[in-house]
């Protein structure tokens, strides 16, 4: 292989790890606003756990979702126990995905004051999608902790 080609693949190898930098820190930031609304008011989830998923749930569960949802953003940003901490943020956001499916088939709903109600499910399927392609691409993720050990041959735990 020539030596612009290996020079042409690094630096390419470097933009694909830039963008799953960027893609993974907007992710952990976009979960972390919601996991931080879960402390800042915990009512509003007993509100919706009632009446999305016909359960209740005490203030100190909804602050402890809301804690473990904050670490896994934490982890996430930083890039360590990749597969965990991605592949839970996926997890988390498929749950709340398909709770919400009736948002799907009518995207264009609007109320009586012309305000597009299901416009957030919209961008839940779209979040899905860059979660989804995070956790396939996660060998390129090269700007993170864990990539740092990965190519340094270090304990493959962090990964």
């Amino acid at each position: 292989m020539a030596l612009h080609d290996k020079a042409t693949l690094r630096l390419q190898d470097r933009l694909d790890g830039l963008a799953l930098l960027v893609l993974r820190l907007g992710l952990a930031w976009f979960m972390f606003l919601w996991a931080a609304h879960k402390v800042i008011t915990p009512r509003q989830y007993q509100n919706l756990a009632r009446h999305f998923d016909g359960v209740d749930v005490s203030l100190a569960q909804v602050y402890a979702m809301g804690g473990v949802q904050i670490a896994l953003c934490v982890l996430v940003v930083i890039g360590v126990f990749r597969y965990f901490s991605y592949g839970s943020l996926l997890v988390m956001h498929f749950f709340t995905v398909t709770r919400r499916w009736e948002g799907f088939f009518d995207p264009f709903a609007v109320n009586d004051r012309g305000f597009p109600v299901n416009r957030n499910q919209v961008i839940d399927l779209a979040v899905l999608g860059a979660l989804i392609a995070l956790v396939l691409l996660i060998r390129r993720d090269h700007f993170s902790i864990g990539g740092w050990l990965a190519r340094h041959d270090r304990a493959r735990w962090w990964m």
